[in-house]
Order: C-alpha cells, then structure tokens, then sequence
C-alpha cells in the first residue's frame, strides 16, 4: 500500500494510488503521505502539471479503507481534506487518468481534479449513505457545483454507480477513453499545459482553487457536526458491520 511517484521529463509528476487487493483504497497513512505529497509539490517550482491514477485495471480509488481506521477528529479530518483537496488551494493543474472504478473518496479526490479521462468500463459512485457513512471528503460542497443539484443529489443519495457515459453526459469526467490510449491522452493534456506559461496556468488554477476552499472551509464546522451526529447514530455500527460481512444493511 503507496502512494507511488514518477517523474515524467522535467515538468509532469504521475501520482499512483497503488493498493490493487482493496481497490487502491486509501488508508489513513497512505492518505497522510498523499497530503504531505501535495504539499511538495504546490511547492516544487519544476512541477508545472500533476497525472493522478490508480494501480491496476480495476479501479481508480475506491476511497477510504473502511476495513480500517475510521476514527473522526479534528485532526483526523485535517489529513483526510488535505489529502483530497478538499479546502486547500493548489496550485498546479491534476489531469484525473481514472483506469478503473472510482467510488465514495474516490469520487471526492476526482472532484480535486481539472481535467479527467476515464476508460469505458470505468463507474462512479457516492455509496456512503447505504452504510451509514456521512461523504464528509468534499463532496456535499463540491458535487453540485460540478453536475448541478439534481444530478448531485442522485448520486449522494442513491449510492448507485453511474457508468462512463452517464458520467461524461453529467459533466463529471471530460473524456473516454479507451484503456491502451488512457495514459498517453494523460500525458499529452499534461504536456500541453505545461508547455503554457507556468505563471498563468497557475495564477489561474490558484484563483479558482481558492474560490473552492473557501466555500469549503466555510461548511467545515457543519460538517464535522452533521458527520458526528451520522457517526452517533444507532445505524453507524450497523452499516461499517454490513459493509465489512459483505451483506445487506439492517436499517429497520
């Protein structure tokens, strides 16, 4: 389990998430080294543009690792919104190279993103609340910006996965891709910008970044309420259980 780097020529960074047996789910370290990473690199004047993927043929990231720690403090919850970019401006472009599903944190991380291809077998989805999860990574404050209210609200609410074309057709990804294709599309849209002037691209991408966090970072006392009051619930035990014994939830 890594949050693996390389290099590409002088001025593209590709950021793996690499845990193939768990659907490159994140761990809390895996997400504490990927926000110590973006610091790094909001830093590194040779970095003029970021690819993100996922190890594999399976999946993007499917998130958290629910198997694992799911405690929720403050400083829990810093790591997790630096980690998905949730109320911290950035200031270099991420050119999203989604090779398999990509679900709950996933999703939220992919909402970080600027630019986004994704191969056609590749689905969406939001499903926290079928286990009593509150989506607390960025997606209550970013979704509806991105798709609109109707479409966020289907995806927070329903827990369904969406396919690639519903994706594309709602906004969430720019592009198709078929997989032998996917990460040369990548890094030619990386190429490209960063062969603009870094000086634009990332006064613009800062600007708008900034916008972003804080409208975020506004929501953040609500949030951590309303996932508190989730995580108090009689159903929290109950849905973490179903998800781990691989069944279907006892809500009644």
């Amino acid at each position: 389990m890594e949050i693996r780097t390389a290099a590409h020529g002088r001025h593209i960074v590709v950021v793996t998430i690499d845990n193939e047996p768990r659907r490159n789910a994140m761990s809390r370290a895996m997400m504490a080294d990927l926000a110590a990473l973006w610091d790094r690199l909001d830093a590194a004047p040779e970095c003029r543009a970021v690819i993100l993927t996922g190890a594999g043929e399976r999946a993007f990231c499917a998130g958290a690792d629910i198997g694992g720690d799911l405690s929720a403090t403050a400083g829990a919850a810093h790591v997790v919104n630096r980690a998905l970019l949730k109320d911290t401006p950035f200031s270099k472009p991420i050119i999203a190279a989604v090779n398999g599903d990509c679900a709950g944190g996933g999703v939220e991380l992919l909402l970080s993103t600027d630019i986004r291809g994704a191969v056609p077998q590749a689905r969406f989805g939001l499903p926290e609340v079928r286990w009593s999860i509150y989506p607390f990574g960025g997606a209550t404050v970013k979704l509806s910006q991105q798709i609109g209210y109707v479409h966020a609200m289907d995806l927070l609410l329903t827990g369904r996965l969406v396919d690639a074309v519903f994706a594309e057709r709602l906004g969430l990804i720019t592009t198709i891709v078929e997989p032998a294709g996917l990460m040369a599309w990548a890094i030619a849209t990386a190429e490209t910008i960063a062969a603009n002037s870094p000086a634009a691209v990332q006064a613009v991408k800062e600007q708008i970044s900034t916008g972003i966090a804080d409208y975020a970072r506004s929501r953040e006392a609500l949030e951590q309420e309303l996932g508190d009051r989730v995580r108090a619930s009689r159903h929290f035990a109950e849905g973490v259980a179903a998800f781990r014994e691989k069944r279907t939830p006892d809500y009644s």
